[in-house]
């Protein structure tokens, strides 16, 4: 007996070739397949009479096969098929390549529909590999030709044909076991199909108009799942217990005080936010967002100083070395007249107020509560630290850190300690009520008064020259040079010419090691050139970063090991190769290593590519210096998808595309805690709990 549990396995008509293939797309039982959706449709309903057919056009006929031949390509190395149809009107004929088998499928005298593209040949007007379905019934049990026709994300060996050929009679058979696991309420009030109709509308519709309701009724369902999910993790965390830490407002305008500058109005509402959540019983969890160099850190040091002078701990995390020693130095910096223990920890360096110590010293003091704020990469999260009362993690540019992760922090305590999570990066406001949803959002909206806007240019390859003169006056100022490169090494072939101005393929594109070669050489053999790339040891990089942060290096080529936090305040130019490959987002964060002091900067676009698609982003770069707007703009352009890697995330297609509905976000939020503030666990919605779980061990953001 064949249920929505069978695994595909036992299915009779599922070979082990075909599961082997089934798997890799992640379909496991017949459910999976039942909700494995098409990704498109052609629209084959209208049959038309033979001789109405036009070059162009994509047509449906039905006709009698009056002939079929199988022969040989000129040269003997193609077998083609062609058959001639008839209906009362004229006749077609209809070709295929490759596919001998079909000699065996089509008769003389069979009726045929064929489906497909109109060619003019030689002899007249052809099929070219039409879609084709020989019928002897009623025409309303077609399946791949004369009606709607799905068509489904396909890989090698599975064709969306043989998904139809699978998926329509277990759909037949199994129609009306399908559950309902969307509430009644829901159902009744945006006035969805329900689960069987929309089921069968969305892989063989009857008509647009029933598609339409179909994939809106699945467009939410996916979307609510994925608002359940982050929703009710929001709601779980609500309820473990943190420390609290109330304000201390005269120790927070001290050290407002006692900053060189002035917090711009952004910095002082999101610090404020962050401090009144410290204040409550139950955890934080908040994403600090704000444009690269708009002080994040500055608001984050505040959060820190108010805990520990309530007698708490601090974690400070960094995903690199680099960048975690460089919050060291600023946190340190920023600390200094507040008496504050600070410690450092990486896979390879220990210290203690920026002192050497041993690790089983360092980790001692921490154990006891001696030292105040740790600050490190993951080495904070491996055997051995054990924090004595840690009230408050911060995380740069990595904002998954649920309660396990929290819990490895704390060991055997009963609390859960307060999160602060920042990011450069811009989420759009669709992303942030979804995928981060679980995470309340504080934004930066200004930059520092200082700071002039970063101007940017799309250099094209007739204006290398000028590019490169400017950039040499730049230097002779004692300005510093950034130069970013796609790739390390090229492996490819090179191409023949070895002209630097000349274009380049993709097999050429700029790379560290072989730009490296071209500019310290051919184009400022006088200026002092390093490379700095992802493999290199921590301390490389970091003697490297200093040399250049001293201006004992003129310009450093680097690849995307510099995206996140590098801050070097003398370094006014930052050249992008190949500015296509890259998304709007990391170009970006690119461009805000420099204008970080109150010179003038600018960030110049190469690029040899002439796709439209790649030139609007490149534009959209140069026309505004808004994070936020940009990370609007390229999920307009590249979608979800390509641009915040979502395929990766184990998120459905249908849930997918619609990350960028800012209107269904919003409707499928409203609903999601309406419905969990109503029944938390969801025990009055089974069903819906079971598909809920199922949902969460297929995603995962981070």
């Amino acid at each position: 007996m064949i249920s929505l549990e069978t695994s595909l396995e036992n299915l009779p008509k599922i070979g082990p070739a075909y599961q082997k293939r089934l798997k890799k797309m992640g379909l496991a039982t017949v459910r999976d397949l039942l909700l494995y959706f098409p990704s498109r449709y052609d629209d084959f309903s209208n049959v038309i009479p033979i001789e109405e057919i036009k070059t162009g056009e994509t047509v449906c006929v039905q006709g009698r096969i009056s002939t079929v031949e199988h022969r040989k390509s000129f040269r003997k190395w193609m077998d083609i098929i062609e058959i001639i149809v008839e209906d009362q009107t004229g006749f077609v004929k209809a070709t295929w390549f490759n596919q001998p088998y079909l000699e065996k499928t089509f008769k003389e005298g069979d009726t045929v529909f064929l489906a497909g593209k109109v060619s003019l040949g030689q002899e007249g007007l052809y099929l070219n590999n039409p879609s084709y379905e020989k019928t002897t019934g009623p025409e309303d049990n077609l399946t791949h030709t004369g009606r709607i026709v799905p068509v489904y994300p396909e890989t090698r060996g599975v064709t969306s044909r043989w998904l139809r050929f699978i998926i329509k009679p277990l759909l037949a058979q199994l129609y009306n076991t399908f559950p309902e696991i969307l509430p009644e309420q829901i159902l009744k009030k945006h006035k969805f199909l329900p689960i069987k109709k929309a089921l069968w509308q969305v892989h063989f519709p009857d008509s647009f108009e029933l598609l339409d309701a179909s994939r809106a009724r699945f467009s939410f369902e996916e979307l609510f799942l994925l608002q359940l999910s982050v929703v009710k993790e929001k709601f779980r965390m609500m309820q473990k217990k943190s420390p609290p830490c109330p304000m201390d407002v005269e120790l927070m305008k001290e050290f407002t005080k006692s900053l060189p500058f002035t917090l711009t109005d952004s910095q002082k509402q999101c610090s404020f936010q962050i401090l009144k959540d410290l204040e409550k019983p139950y955890p934080m969890s908040r994403l600090l967002e704000g444009d690269v160099g708009s002080g994040k850190t500055v608001v984050a040091a505040m959060a820190a100083l108010n805990v520990v002078k309530c007698g708490q701990q601090v974690a400070f995390m960094a995903p690199t070395e680099i960048l975690a020693k460089q919050h060291l130095k600023t946190i340190s910096t920023l600390l200094k007249d507040f008496h504050i223990t600070i410690g450092f920890i990486t896979g390879k360096e220990n210290q203690m107020n920026e002192g050497k110590i041993k690790k089983g010293d360092l980790l001692d003091y921490i154990k006891n509560g001696t030292v105040n704020i740790m600050i490190g990469t993951h080495a904070l999260i491996s055997k051995g630290v054990e924090f004595k009362n840690l009230a408050l993690v911060i995380l740069d540019e990595q904002h998954r850190f649920g309660v396990e992760q929290r819990s490895k922090l704390v060991k055997n305590s009963s609390l859960v300690p307060h999160l602060l999570s920042m990011t450069a990066t811009p989420i759009p406001r669709t992303l942030a009520l979804t995928v981060y949803g679980d995470l309340d959002l504080s934004l930066i909206k200004e930059m520092p008064k200082d700071r002039k806007p970063v101007k940017t240019v799309i250099v094209e390859p007739e204006q290398r020259r000028e590019a490169y003169e400017f950039i040499r006056k730049e230097v002779k100022e004692g300005k510093g040079v950034f130069v970013i490169c796609p790739r390390i090494e090229i492996k490819a072939k090179k191409a023949e010419s070895n002209n630097l101005f000349a274009a380049k393929t993709w097999d050429d594109v700029k790379a560290v090691k072989d730009e490296y070669e071209k500019l310290s050489k051919e184009v400022f053999p006088d200026l002092r050139i390093t490379m700095l790339y992802g493999k290199m040891k921590p301390q490389e990089k970091e003697l490297i970063m200093n040399d250049f942060k001293k201006g004992e290096i003129d310009i450093l080529l680097s690849t995307s090991v510099i995206e996140v936090g590098v801050d070097v305040p003398r370094a006014t130019i930052m050249m992008i190769e190949g500015a296509e490959r890259f998304g709007l987002a990391q170009l970006h964060q690119f461009r805000g290593r420099v204008g970080r002091s109150d010179m003038q900067s600018y960030c110049f676009l190469f690029t040899t590519s002439p796709d439209q698609l790649n030139r609007r982003r490149l534009k959209a770069l140069v026309n505004s210096n808004n994070g936020f707007e940009l990370a609007q703009k390229d999920l307009e352009i590249r979608g979800p998808g390509q641009l915040y890697g979502t395929q990766q995330w184990g998120i459905p297609d249908m849930a997918m595309e619609n990350l960028s509905n800012i209107f269904l976000v919003e409707k499928t939020r409203q609903a999601a805690i309406e419905l969990l503030e109503q029944d938390p666990e969801l025990k009055s919605h089974p069903l819906l709990q079971e598909r809920v779980e199922g949902f969460e061990k297929k995603i995962h953001f981070e």
